[in-house]
């Protein structure tokens, strides 16, 4: 992966100079649809889907607005699959809690709910691929990268993505969902008060999302994270959806996107975007309970 971040690296590079347009064939819809299944196919081949034929990891993209569950989703999948997760979120993140003028910086953007710069985002990702290729690891599943079209350019260019998963919630459910994150200031657990109760869309069934609660040793810990307001998630969503309707074009030209609309939480969802991927959990009923 040190190769894969020195391309990043320099494409980014060379983008800045002369950043040229994409253009991709037009793919019908429906050869899309079954170029997408025949790519997760294909990507989890072998045992559990951990290797392919070639040997190589699966190599992953999770896109979806903030708060929709990225996270928790390639999560599982990155343990399922025995490969990296990598957030760009966290990483800006673990860069806004060290010390300097640099996370002040980036204080400044976050909690103002604007997207970090296009080269920010590249260095911490190269970075963060560079420390992977120190430790041996194979393959990765990105989460939060890329975020614009420019970022998917420079990603296409340097490895290839085997498949794009496009993870799309309620917007009345991701705003609640924000707003009811908490985090453990002591153990750094992640865990959500809101109860998410909603009128299923033209005669659709409800949707239910229950809180995930902390622990009683957590319950007394629990902060909020300072961007986690209504007027700021709101402008988070507005940001995004701006910038993720190219970078989904992007990759449903090439026929790499699968779109998931999560119907509820995550005992309802997980073992449904299992056989969406095509993949097999033989620990699934706990899993999807936990």
């Amino acid at each position: 992966m040190a190769g894969i971040s020195r391309a990043i690296r320099a494409c980014a590079a060379a983008s800045r100079r002369s950043l040229s347009a994409s253009s991709a064939a037009a793919v019908p819809k429906d050869a899309a649809a079954a170029g997408v299944r025949a790519a997760a196919a294909a990507a989890v081949a072998g045992h559990k889907g951990r290797d392919r034929e070639d040997g190589r990891r699966v190599q992953w993209v999770f896109l979806g607005c903030p708060g929709v569950g990225k996270g928790t989703y390639a999560s599982r999948l990155s343990q399922l699959l025995d490969v990296p997760h990598i957030a760009t979120g966290d990483l800006v993140r673990d860069a806004l809690a060290s010390p300097g003028p640099f996370s002040k910086q980036l204080a400044e953007i976050v909690n103002h709910g604007k997207l970090v710069s296009d080269e920010i985002i590249i260095n911490l990702l190269s970075r963060r691929l560079e420390e992977g290729e120190e430790k041996g690891e194979l393959g990765f599943i990105l989460d939060g990268f890329p975020r614009t079209i420019r970022q998917a350019e420079i990603l296409e260019g340097v490895t290839d993505i085997d498949l794009v998963i496009n993870l799309k919630l309620r917007e009345e459910a991701l705003v609640a969902k924000c707003l009811g994150r908490r985090m453990c200031s002591q153990c750094g657990g992640n865990f959500n008060v809101a109860s998410i109760d909603i009128e299923g869309e033209n005669g659709g069934p409800r949707m239910y999302m229950p809180p995930l609660l902390p622990p009683p040793q957590c319950e007394s810990k629990l902060i909020t994270r300072p961007d986690d307001t209504e007027e700021v998630v709101k402008e988070r969503l507005r940001v995004y959806h701006d910038l993720s309707e190219p970078v989904e074009e992007f990759y449903r030209a090439r026929g790499k996107l699968l779109e998931f609309n999560l119907p509820g939480g995550i005992p309802e969802s997980w073992p449904k975007l299992l056989r969406a991927l095509n993949i097999e959990d033989p620990d699934n009923e706990r899993s999807a309970a936990a």
